[in-house]
């Protein structure tokens, strides 16, 4: 059993685990329980109602957090030419063709996000070992895989994040910063239960969120009404 420290022990006995608050509720007690030390990261995590084995109840999408994440992240491009030099002058950090795929297969792994051209696709799919893992592997579906590399590079630093549901059916995904405040915390929450409720698979049936929770890094679980009505 995991020894909890004493700061961990004393932001539980805030908790109230025998109840469902509201994400107003949860979203103030995940920022009275953050570290005072550092501006905690508060994240969500939602338990589906679906079976990830099969490929029509996957879960997996993007959305635009309407204030960020609270980190800017680094975004790596894999193209080459006139979509290499886009890719730069919208903000990428790292710019690269075959010459940076072999890096990232030995193991490069300074980069947050990852966006490909379609005519790299065949060689960056050999990176699913490396890249799948982390949840990193360009996508179509999620906008990562693409000919417009300015647009996608400008979305991902201006808080797009993508999320899809592990093997268990958990779906976790980030909501901001502690020291954002309710109104915006709570904003980026609307966004992000709106396009998980919007991703619901047609084959998924009964109930689709079985249960959800809001906390702060290493802070306590609070248990969450995922479908109050998210008012400030």
């Amino acid at each position: 059993m995991t020894k909890r420290s004493k700061a961990y022990r004393d932001a539980a006995q805030l908790v109230d685990r025998s109840q469902l608050y509201s994400p107003l509720e949860a979203l103030r007690l995940a920022q009275k329980t953050s570290s005072k030390n550092t501006d905690s990261t508060i994240d969500v995590v939602f338990k589906l109602g679906v079976d990830p084995r099969h490929a029509d109840q996957m879960v997996r999408s993007t959305v635009i957090l309407p204030n960020g994440t609270g980190k800017t992240a680094r975004v790596l491009v894999f193209a080459n030419g006139d979509k290499a030099e886009a890719a730069r002058e919208a903000g990428a950090d790292i710019v690269g063709g075959d010459e940076l795929i072999a890096e990232v297969a030995e193991g490069r792994a300074d980069f947050d996000a990852v966006v490909a051209t379609p005519d790299l696709m065949g060689k960056v799919g050999r990176l699913g070992r490396v890249l799948g893992p982390r949840g990193l592997m360009p996508n179509p579906k999620t906008g990562t895989v693409t000919m417009d590399v300015a647009k996608a590079v400008s979305d991902i630093k201006g808080g797009k994040i993508e999320f899809r549901v592990d093997k268990h059916a958990n779906l976790h995904t980030v909501l901001g910063k502690a020291s954002f405040g309710d109104e915006k915390l709570l904003e980026n929450y609307q966004a992000v239960i709106d396009e998980v409720l919007r991703a619901k698979p047609s084959a998924s049936k009964g109930r689709y969120i079985i249960k959800a929770a809001i906390s702060a890094t290493q802070g306590p679980g609070i248990p969450v009404d995922a479908l109050a009505k998210a008012e400030a």
